[in-house]
């Protein structure tokens, strides 16, 4: 069985082969390289004048929300901001409810969405699509003890994993791990509290989520990530990525550039790290 894990780089750092800690008590910090490092891509200059019209939502912390002082901020805010720093163009950024914003983008009423939408063949048949400003990976979760700390995903055989039933992450475990017992549920939440109240061993899904439940209040501390990130393409996408207008080659390829540009000197790193201080890989 192969399992396609994320390729890493430590936080400021150009290699994709993690760093040895400082200390003992401080594993090295890494982030996924969701575009790659060593790929070449050419710079595109934006004609003369430009300005880069930003629109996203406002209620999907802790990517895009408003602040205790009523500004916008968030991860999708700063790399905004970050790209049109390195294209040295000014920008601006407005919100939209979700339902709105690929709609403003055909209106004419901004240049570029940036509130993680999927890649995917049926978007971009309607539009422009960046490279991945972020991928987000299927994790176990597990009660704490119950488990050897190695994560060997062989230790799963028999084990019982709660999932969201009809997700791609049920489709996942049934390709790929046939010897555990699934038990279904129609949310996150009710799976979540399964495993925490030790009805079920383990619990397969989003690692975003995954990751501020551990560290919430909810959990009550009850559980771990057992083994490391699962990247498939086939089963959860290529990730997500900015939105332009049909045929703006132009404007997708100087922000191909960019984001290209952020990850080789680490500044991504940095800005994601700051928006997920609690890792999800």
């Amino acid at each position: 069985m192969v399992l396609f894990l994320a390729a890493m780089l430590v936080l400021g750092g150009a290699s994709p082969i993690a760093a040895q800690s400082t200390s003992a008590a401080a594993p090295p910090v890494i982030v996924p390289l969701v575009i790659d490092p060593d790929r070449r891509i050419e710079r595109r200059d934006l004609p003369r004048g430009a300005t880069i019209r930003f629109v996203t939502e406002e209620d999907y912390p802790p990517f895009n929300y408003l602040g205790r002082d009523g500004a916008l901020v968030g991860f999708h805010v700063d790399l905004a901001r970050a790209i049109c720093s390195e294209l040295a163009v000014p920008c601006t950024i407005q919100t939209r409810r979700w339902d709105l914003l690929l709609p403003a983008l055909e209106a004419g009423e901004a240049d570029a969405v940036i509130a993680a939408h999927r890649i995917t063949p049926e978007l971009r048949q309607r539009f422009e699509m960046s490279l991945p400003t972020h991928r987000v990976p299927a994790r176990f979760v597990v009660r704490s003890g119950t488990l050897p700390a190695d994560g060997d995903f062989r230790q799963l055989a028999g084990r019982s994993v709660a999932v969201i039933g009809g997700s791609a992450h049920e489709a996942f475990l049934n390709a790929f791990f046939p010897g555990i017992r699934l038990q279904r549920h129609d949310r996150l939440e009710p799976a979540l509290e399964a495993v925490r109240r030790g009805e079920v061993d383990l619990v397969f899904g989003d690692g975003i989520a995954l990751s501020f439940w551990l560290n919430g209040s909810s959990s009550l501390a009850c559980c771990r990530f057992y083994g490391g990130p699962i990247l498939e393409s086939r089963f959860f996408g290529e990730g997500a990525g900015l939105v332009f207008r049909q045929g703006n080659t132009t404007l997708r390829g100087a922000v191909d550039y960019a984001l290209w540009r952020l990850i080789r000197d680490g500044r991504y790193a940095k800005l994601l790290l700051k928006h997920f201080p609690m890792p999800f890989y």
